[in-house]
């Protein structure tokens, strides 16, 4: 597979490059300060974090399992068994250092027992759990409630995200418009060591395949993909995760 990031960095970009800290995204902020996003952090650090320049995240391959569904919702468990998951999501235009409002940002994933809904060749055709879209607001956020993903054979665990600019917009649906990005979450180990501890997850017999394995980490800027985490097994936990993109391009896809 190739890596789909854009190669080189813009002056702004050099100025207010982003960073990976542990799990966590550092922002470099105008003047050099650094501000913290996710975690304990308040909303004055997302505050700003809007004044930020983010490097332009890799993409990443959409993957076999996206289904065009535009299904905006901001629960997307529809009754599956696992962890309780927060996701929050912020799309900041990376070269104007702005939030971008109105993004539609499209999440999908396997269940704690690593199966995807609405697949043939997952036996789920119609059902539609663990997928939906959510719009970002005046400070570029969107949230969505889910739970942590299970896994399956030959990744790594994670959740896939498009983030979609203009089209067609109602209560419930959205289609058209163009995608701007097409990436992947990826997880921390220590947390997914825990959360895979517990049932249901624990039942599953497929073997896990670790970050440093997983080709979207090591090949596709994985690295600079992963939330930071915050919060329990036994409560939940949160995850944050900002995206330096550029809302006027269609990037081409990745291994496709």
């Amino acid at each position: 597979m190739k890596d789909g990031a854009k190669a080189g960095l813009t002056r702004r970009q050099t100025l207010g490059a982003a960073g990976v800290a542990g799990a966590g995204l550092i922002f470099a902020g105008v003047g050099g300060k650094l501000a913290g996003v996710g975690g304990d952090e308040d909303e004055a650090s997302a505050a700003a974090a809007a004044k930020t320049c983010l490097r332009l995240m890799p993409e990443q391959e959409e993957g076999p399992f996206y289904v065009d569904l535009g299904k905006v919702r901001a629960d997307v468990v529809e009754g599956q068994e696992g962890v309780p998951l927060d996701l929050r999501v912020r799309v900041i235009d990376h070269d104007r250092c702005v939030p971008v409002a109105n993004a539609a940002v499209d999440i999908w994933q396997c269940n704690a027992y690593g199966v995807y809904s609405d697949e043939s060749s997952e036996n789920t055709v119609d059902q539609t759990y663990l997928r939906g879209i959510q719009f970002t607001d005046s400070e570029g956020w969107a949230e969505l409630k889910t739970i942590y993903p299970g896994h399956y054979e030959g990744r790594a665990t994670h959740i896939h995200v498009k983030v979609h600019i203009g089209g067609k917009r109602t209560k419930k649906t959205y289609h058209g418009g163009h995608v701007c990005h097409t990436g992947q979450m990826l997880f921390d180990e220590s947390v997914t060591d825990a959360v895979y501890a517990t049932a249901p997850y624990s039942s599953s017999t497929v073997t896990r395949v670790p970050n440093s394995q997983d080709r979207v980490y090591s090949q596709q800027g994985g690295r600079r993909s992963m939330p930071k985490l915050s919060g329990s097994v036994g409560s939940g936990y949160t995850a944050k995760i900002a995206l330096g993109v550029d809302p006027q391009s269609t990037p081409a896809g990745v291994g496709m």
